[in-house]
């Protein structure tokens, strides 16, 4: 008797137990999404909305330089959304048949400055003052794998300028690194986008506006591999919609 009640005890819990196992609680899925040094702040507050209204999902960011972020989608990491800091990366994604084409969108626009520590007494009003001796070190990011090293770059050439601050170059791996450089003092100067710049108001200051040859889009896209391909196309959705668009206006990102 004793025996016959504890499998009937076991037999009216298994189904809860089952249940609980198959809630959407349970199951929440991850939503990946690799995106551009730059976009760090603002997205992070887009995430935390977009799980608000999507609960049974978890958005996991991976925030790194364009390029680079490229390269570990292609050589098989995990990624559902990938968001870029300049169209040439994104063209490459294409190439590689790591995105699917028709899900690509430009999100928002920025600009590339040039700071300098908060407490800078060096007087630099224009890109022509990168010359100067008493400017020894200036950090970009590298043109080779950085959206904002390539921008740079092509503006530094427009000027005729490129050899000689090259010449005094510290290459950074993404552009938070280019900032965090200036932010720190241990570079006279350093190329930015102009959000960048806003995330330590208190540790730099822009000194130079530079004009850029291209604009400085970003364009955003569903992974080929995406295993919430769905629910990728959501998140590129909500990061379009009104209430993304003024997140990222809050940050200082500018209308695609």
């Amino acid at each position: 008797m004793l025996c016959r009640l504890k499998r009937l005890v076991i037999a009216s819990a298994l189904p809860l137990f089952l249940l609980t196992l198959l809630s959407p609680a349970a199951h929440a899925a991850d939503l990946v999404v690799s995106a551009a040094a730059s976009l760090t702040n603002a997205f992070k507050e887009l995430g935390q909305s977009f799980e608000a209204q999507n609960p049974d999902t978890k958005v996991l960011f991976n925030f790194a330089a364009s390029d680079v972020l490229l390269q570990q989608i292609i050589k098989g990491a995990p990624a559902d959304v990938f968001a870029s800091a300049d169209q040439e990366a994104m063209n490459k994604a294409e190439a590689e048949k790591a995105v699917q084409p028709a899900s690509r969108k430009n999100f928002a626009n920025n600009q590339i400055v040039l700071i300098v520590p908060a407490d800078s007494t060096l007087h630099i009003t224009q890109l022509q003052d990168l010359t100067q001796a008493a400017v020894k070190r200036v950090a970009y990011g590298n043109p080779a794998s950085v959206p904002v090293g390539r921008y740079t770059k092509a503006a530094l050439e427009h000027a005729s300028l490129w050899d000689a601050v090259a010449a005094k170059g510290v290459p950074a791996q993404n552009v938070r690194q280019s900032l965090d450089y200036v932010a720190r003092g241990e570079v006279e100067a350093g190329f930015v986008f102009s959000t960048d710049a806003a995330v330590m108001p208190d540790k730099v200051k822009v000194a130079v506006r530079v004009p850029s040859q291209t604009p400085v889009s970003y364009p955003i896209a569903v992974t080929s591999d995406s295993k919430q391909a769905e629910m990728a196309a959501k998140f590129v959705a909500y990061v379009l919609s009104p209430v993304g668009q003024a997140t990222l206006a809050r940050y200082g990102f500018l209308k695609p």
